[in-house]
């Protein structure tokens, strides 16, 4: 380090300060101050170091820079009311109201018509995951159809949420570690309304099965309810599905006088939409009730709204969800009947949980890379207007809260949609099949 020559003050200059010394000061605090850097640095990161590096999160991988989501629904058969373009809506509402993108990379959405065919929604499954960019598809009506979607999820390594489908077997027997139960299932349904209905008295039953995967689930599931409650079941009879070809519907309506004739307390119908309609209408015609109490297991506000009070009233059933439940289901479902000109069902309004839980998963995994995202979808709680503290189990049931319900007489609805009563709330730990009778391969079970 150069120093002054002897003899030079640092006033020595005009304005009193010698630039020379002024330099050759700088010079010098300079060094010193790199050599107490040197020699005092810290071995591991400071504080504020280390509040720096969590800032810098670690870029999104989004494949194909798009998230996209694909709605599977059936849009013109017997299911498209309860599910269907209100399922897309709802799907819809849950991108747009997340911002429609995650970190600036769009989401987008995409939907196809199952036409009630599980094969068909087998191959839209497959075409969107193989060459679609799909990374996550939903809805799924028909049990079926929901296991196709599953099984071509699972050879592409993509995610399957169902919501409308119901089988129990989705997160038993064919569970996946790519696949989410979301809204309800056959066993929730028996243990919520079968138990009520023979707590109620009603403990003798004859079933009227709709003859595919749901329909044999939900009378398995509500068999064994009734049985480990003291009831029993007198027969079951078995009607082609869909029921709404002439054929079909003389069938079931054959059954139901079958059922009639046995004098089982309880008529129970293990069918959903159309199905399940048409026997009810049939039921009133042949004047099964009052007599003997027919229980709908599934039945949905569009159900109710299509048969009207007069036809509907007094039946009980199960319900993951009740547009008039609190502010927080009429707030939304006010939302999707502006744009719908229908209330939303379970399977719909459990769409835009779906979605929304998915949306902030990816987020969170700032990926969309299945594994990461799915260890998101089974750690993050499930707060929303559909379920409170809910959460999705190793064996992909998301557990919440179930409602007993009963469709209101005519006289006792106030206002339009005004359906139901809701009789009890029972906790979802109660409503769904207890991991420890679970038959997931997912989840391990101690050894006896």
């Amino acid at each position: 380090m150069r120093i002054p020559a002897p003899g030079v003050s640092p006033t020595d200059c005009v304005g009193g300060v010698n630039p020379f010394w002024t330099k050759a000061l700088k010079r010098a605090l300079a060094v010193v101050s790199l050599t107490a850097a040197v020699v005092f640095a810290p071995a591991f990161p400071i504080a504020h170091a280390a509040e720096t590096d969590k800032s810098k999160q670690p870029a999104y991988r989004i494949s194909d820079g798009v998230v996209k989501i694909g709605v599977i629904t059936d849009m013109s058969s017997l299911y498209k009311d309860l599910a269907g373009p209100g399922s897309v809506l709802a799907a819809r509402m849950a991108i747009e109201d997340f911002g429609g993108n995650i970190a600036g990379l769009p989401i987008e959405l995409v939907d196809g018509d199952t036409r009630n065919e599980a094969e068909q929604a087998g191959r839209i499954a497959r075409d969107w995951f193989e060459g679609g960019k799909v990374d996550m598809v939903i809805d799924v009506p028909n049990t079926a159809a929901a296991l196709e979607v599953i099984k071509a999820a699972k050879a592409s390594n993509k995610i399957a949420i169902i919501s409308a489908g119901g089988s129990a077997r989705i997160t038993n027997e064919d569970c996946s570690e790519i696949s989410v139960h979301w809204t309800y299932d056959t066993s929730a349904l028996a243990n919520v309304a079968a138990k009520a209905i023979v707590k109620r008295g009603g403990d003798t039953w004859y079933f009227v099965t709709a003859d595919y995967a749901f329909g044999h689930s939900l009378e398995k599931d509500a068999t064994e309810v009734i049985k480990a409650n003291g009831g029993a079941v007198l027969g079951t009879v078995r009607h082609p599905f869909p029921s709404s070809v002439y054929a079909s519907l003389k069938v079931q309506a054959a059954g139901l006088l079958q059922a009639q004739a046995s004098n089982a307390k309880v008529i129970a119908l293990a069918s959903a939409g159309t199905d399940a309609t048409n026997a009810i209408k049939q039921a009133r015609q042949f004047g099964i009730t009052p007599k003997q109490t027919l229980a709908a297991l599934l039945l949905f506000d569009t159900d109710v709204h299509t048969l009207g009070l007069q036809d509907a009233q007094d039946l009980f059933l199960a319900s993951g969800f009740y547009w008039d439940l609190n502010d927080d289901t009429r707030k939304w479902s006010r939302r999707f009947f502006e744009r719908h000109k229908r209330m939303p069902t379970m399977a719909q309004a459990g769409v835009y949980s779906a979605v929304t839980h998915y949306l902030k998963s990816v987020a969170a995994a700032r990926t969309d890379a299945t594994k990461d995202v799915m260890e998101k979808i089974k750690s993050l709680p499930v707060n929303d207007f559909f379920a409170k503290n809910g959460s999705v189990r190793t064996d992909g049931r998301m557990v919440h809260d179930m409602y007993l319900l009963q469709v209101k007489r005519p006289g006792e609805s106030k206002y339009p949609w005004d359906y139901m009563h809701v009789r009890a709330v029972v906790p979802g730990d109660q409503a769904f099949t207890p991991l420890s009778a679970s038959k997931c391969s997912l989840v391990s079970h101690p050894a006896k």
